[in-house]
């Protein structure tokens, strides 16, 4: 495992870690205690307007030993693995139990597809256990007047949760709120740049732990956490290796992450929501609440699956720049097309730069179903 002993005995990152692998568990806990918990499928649901309404958010994630007993009934095979996983614990009375409520972004149009057919599960199999949901429509298209819409949009989703709270989602709360979330994102810049600067002192497969970490519990506990392990870890020991770049795919575990630093290699960024993306962009406080979410939202990192061609060339050329990568590797889920539509033009971006590339394209899930993946990574980080 590339997560390393300096790390696995730091208070700190052990706490993180035992959370990252155990992922429902502070939810259950906060259910029993009387809280009610609200699941999200999408990186597009605000968690500032969910902690305003007093829930706790966590995310929507696959469980790759999980048997598709319903989904292999209802949803094509032609849907990526990772989503077909996720899909059954939506009906399967999984999220029922963990989570109160589902609500799904159009983060992805696979995304809106899965709302389509829990909607009408919901309509046609009263029976099926699928939490209460519902769908954020925002548009991603950069105009005035889609963020005009996008307003309404965010406020019609805090109705939402005032209704599913019994209480109001106030202005201060909703600020309040911010300050936890814009804490949070500041603690994991600073672990951001201790993966992207001169020296790297902390691996991929441990980024992927303290960003995922903070999916699945409390958010203050989450940011107090990380800051003290940044400190921590500017004491770490420097690693060694070929400075990657990952992009296409999101990850939702380190399977992927710990096959390039075994071999050698070091992730010093990627631009997956499970990652760096996640914390890209803050809350402008002096804004106006809502319209500061729908600039959040709105305006974070290009995604691969929300953007012109051209403009995920040219970000993916920016952060691979701004990590100081040797190299970038392409790793896309089978079925997930969208992630592959940018492919040709970055590559030959990156090749008219003289940045090393390899593409891992229509990989099995869980990672370790492919043969001789670990193999061929070795072979292109060596390479």
């Amino acid at each position: 495992m590339a997560i390393r002993e300096c790390a696995l005995k730091n208070q700190h990152f052990a706490r993180l870690y035992d959370v990252y692998l155990h992922r429902d568990d502070a939810a259950l806990a906060y259910k029993k205690a009387g809280g009610k918990v609200l699941a999200k499928l999408g990186f597009d649901v605000p968690d500032e307007l969910v902690l305003a309404a007093g829930m706790m958010p966590v995310q929507v994630y696959a469980d790759p030993e999980k048997e598709l007993v319903n989904t292999n009934k209802i949803l094509e095979f032609a849907f990526d693995p990772v989503v077909r996983k996720q899909f059954e614990k939506m009906i399967d009375g999984t999220y029922k139990d963990v989570a109160d409520y589902l609500a799904v972004s159009n983060s992805t149009d696979v995304f809106i597809r899965i709302f389509l057919y829990l909607r009408e599960i919901i309509r046609s199999m009263p029976e099926m256990p699928v939490p209460p949901t519902t769908f954020i429509d925002m548009l991603f298209t950069r105009n005035r007047m889609h963020q005009e819409r996008n307003e309404l949009i965010f406020d019609l989703f805090r109705k939402q949760l005032e209704e599913w709270s019994g209480k109001p989602v106030t202005d201060d709360a909703i600020k309040a709120a911010a300050q936890i979330c814009n804490a949070d994102r500041a603690a994991l810049r600073k672990i951001g740049a201790l993966r992207h600067g001169e020296q790297v002192r902390v691996s991929g497969t441990e980024a992927l732990v303290i960003i995922g970490s903070g999916f699945f519990m409390d958010k203050k506990d989450h940011a107090q956490l990380v800051e003290k392990l940044a400190e921590d870890a500017a004491g770490w020991p420097v690693i060694e290796g070929k400075r990657v770049f990952v992009t296409g795919s999101v990850h939702e575990d380190l399977l992927v992450y710990d096959m390039i630093e075994k071999a050698g290699g070091v992730v010093v960024a990627e631009d997956h929501d499970w990652g760096d993306r996640s914390y890209d962009r803050d809350y402008n406080m002096a804004y106006p609440p809502i319209r500061a979410i729908v600039d959040r939202y709105m305006l974070r990192g290009y995604s691969n699956k929300k953007a012109f061609v051209t403009q995920r060339v040219e970000a993916l050329n920016q952060e691979v720049a701004a990590a100081k990568a040797d190299a970038v590797l392409f790793y896309t889920n089978i079925y997930e097309d969208s992630a592959s539509w940018d492919y040709p033009s970055q590559k030959k971006s990156l090749d008219e730069q003289g940045i090393p590339n390899a593409c891992f394209a229509k990989m099995l899930y869980p990672a370790t179903d492919n043969e001789d993946l670990a193999g061929k990574i070795a072979e292109f980080i060596k390479g």
